[in-house]
């Protein structure tokens, strides 16, 4: 079975770095015209690289048409297939929602592009890995994030991450966040983080939380780094010491450290880019006890030369054992960076082996 492209290729960086390396999974999201030669080809098209001023995109043949360039011979790109033009039309809706001030319904994108709701939800999510909500979601999280690290009040940072009304920014912010808008931008002031700090078979263990579930599970040697680093991700959260309920979630954690097969029945706080989610969520998905490879978790994402980007997701993890990162290696299988040490990986795969 061929793998499915999810890589949209919105922007002209990306397609030009597609041209420069002939991706055959880019061939039905755009086509690109070189004016000196009055020419359109796929991006996969072997012919000698154009320079990058005469080359222009285009979302389908027929636009590359009616601007007045006729089809390669060598690449033959008229031939657009059906997966081309949904991947069009799904890349036309995510710079729709990128670009709305106000979150847009089902209803209101698939009309849009033309198609019935149902279809467009199964076509978008075949294509992404996202539904369109969470795509929304995650991109909109993102600029929230952005815009209140960057604009001197609140106020600014609503307005130009697309939010027209104070009230949706503040129901959305705290799920979003983990804590007030203000809170995040003062680096977590005023919000209340319970954290606690115990012992496991791998070394120290930190376990904290927000009001929305796990916001870290994190590894080492000393107690008083872990909870440096903690510190350091929120200078002015107040961090709480974890009561008797806390350090009974705490020994639950625990528990799922020694034997992950356990499963562990507690919320998560995940923060992260639609792509970091998408890698995270393909992270739950390998079997305990089992690896999978990089690049093959690339190619599974549909971005087979995303590998390294597939590793930087990892290393953003900030949930050891419950988003099992540990689970990836390299293509030979041997043992590459963990964020809590190569040797703490190590000794989670041989638990998971053995049940031990």
């Amino acid at each position: 079975m061929p793998t499915v492209n999810k890589k949209l290729y919105l922007t002209d960086w990306e397609r030009w770095e597609a041209v420069i390396h002939r991706e055959k999974n880019a061939d039905d999201a755009f086509v690109y015209s070189v004016k000196t030669t009055r020419v359109y080809c796929r991006p996969s098209c072997p012919a000698r690289l154009a320079r990058r001023d005469n080359v222009a995109f285009h979302p389908t043949p027929k636009d590359a048409e009616q601007a007045g360039f006729r089809a390669c011979k060598r690449c033959k790109p008229g031939d657009f297939s059906l997966r081309g033009e949904h991947l069009t039309l799904v890349a036309r809706a995510c710079n729709l929602m990128i670009g709305a001030q106000e979150p847009l319904s089902l209803d209101a994108l698939a009309k849009a592009i033309g198609m019935s709701p149902w279809h467009f939800h199964r076509v978008f999510k075949s294509l992404t890995g996202l539904t369109p909500k969470a795509y929304a979601t995650a991109h909109r999280a993102k600029r929230m994030q952005e815009e209140l690290t960057r604009r001197v009040t609140v106020t600014a940072a609503i307005y130009n991450s697309g939010f027209n009304s104070n009230g949706r920014f503040y129901a959305e912010s705290k799920q979003r966040l983990g804590m007030k808008p203000t809170e995040f931008r003062a680096g977590g002031n005023g919000a209340r983080i319970r954290f606690a700090v115990g012992e496991c078979s791998l070394g120290s263990i930190l376990v904290a939380a927000s009001d929305l579930g796990l916001c870290s599970i994190a590894l080492g040697n000393e107690p008083d780094t872990l909870l440096k680093e903690l510190q350091d991700r929120f200078p002015n959260a107040e961090l709480i010491g974890g009561d008797e309920q806390f350090e009974r979630m705490v020994a639950q954690v625990i528990a799922f450290v020694e034997n992950p097969a356990v499963g562990l029945e507690l919320p998560l706080h995940v923060q992260g880019t639609a792509f970091q989610q998408r890698v995270w969520k393909a992270l739950s998905e390998i079997p305990c006890g089992t690896t999978c490879a990089y690049s093959e978790l690339a190619r599974k994402l549909g971005r087979p030369k995303a590998a390294r980007a597939v590793a930087g997701a990892c290393a953003a993890n900030t949930l050891a054992v419950a988003i099992p990162c540990h689970r990836v290696v390299q293509i030979d299988g041997s043992l590459s960076g963990y964020r809590w040490g190569v040797d703490r990986k190590e000794k989670l795969l041989a638990m998971e082996r053995t049940g031990t």
